[in-house]
């Protein structure tokens, strides 16, 4: 079961760290949950730090086993969790909860939480997913460098036990892992591909500098130029089984990995 047994830390330095250590110097029960009241170095996505007020907010690793799920498939680990991460957050927040690829929780164009999953590999076998999720609960007053964060209690004015949120949370996710069989990897991306964030909607995009020096030429699309093209008005248009993200520039289908291309958010 998805958050059995689940632990309650009082101060650490990052939850992913602190399961890290433990499925590395013994057996941990899959599904194992790890909740920090407080973390003095939270790790989100590119090496980013997660803070969070003591208390205020979901900060929350689990351990989970992807049994059966080959490595190159891992995308759809991360299509799960997210899809499972917006059911939670719009139980409370409403329908305008979304998914903004590639796994960050956002309510219209606030982001509301992030995912990072890190892999454990003996050999070749996946054996853990460590899987940390950070979700703004009671927070009402955010550092000056994010952009456009939003919290439960900012969109309900109400507050919460971020806790027992997070027992929830893991309750959501369980329908959504099982599902993790080559039988339901089409109809987890479609789902997946129905809430995301700007789907078919023009956006402003900035591509960074690793497409740049790394992936141009790419096959079947046209290059681009990084004085011209850093920005660009782009229409995603599809996400792909390995986690590519398809934005259509100009009439042309551009792909993009993970870290590639960020996108442009007003305050």
């Amino acid at each position: 079961m998805i958050g059995q047994p689940f632990y309650v830390l009082d101060r650490i330095d990052s939850t992913n760290n602190y399961a890290m250590e433990r499925v590395n110097t013994g057996h941990i029960t899959p599904g194992t949950a790890w909740f920090a009241m407080e973390q003095t170095a939270g790790k989100g996505q590119r090496g980013k730090q997660w803070l969070s007020p003591p208390g205020e907010n979901i900060m929350l690793t689990l351990a989970l086993q992807p049994n059966g799920l080959p490595l190159s498939r891992q995308f759809m680990l991360s299509v799960a969790v997210a899809l499972g991460a917006a059911d939670f957050f719009a139980k409370y927040a409403g329908d305008e909860t979304c998914i903004k690829w590639s796994n960050d929780i956002y309510w219209r164009d606030r982001k509301a939480g992030g995912i990072l999953i890190e892999n454990v590999l003996r050999g070749n076998t996946w054996q853990y997913a460590i899987t940390g999720m950070g979700i703004n609960i009671n927070q009402t007053k955010f550092p000056e460098h994010l952009p456009n964060p939003v919290s439960l209690r900012q969109i309900t004015g109400k507050s919460w036990d971020a806790v027992e949120l997070a027992k929830e949370l893991c309750a959501c996710l369980q329908p959504w892992l099982k599902q993790l069989h080559p039988a339901h990897y089409n109809e987890l991306l479609a789902t997946y591909k129905s809430r995301l964030f700007r789907l078919n909607e023009p956006g402003l995009y900035r591509i960074r500098e690793e497409y740049f020096n790394a992936k141009i030429p790419r096959d079947g699309n046209q290059a681009l130029d990084p004085v011209k093209d850093e920005y660009f008005q782009g229409i995603i248009r599809d996400v792909l089984p390995d986690g590519k993200l398809c934005l259509e520039k100009d009439g042309a289908l551009l792909q993009f990995d993970f870290g590639e291309v960020e996108f442009v958010i007003a305050k």
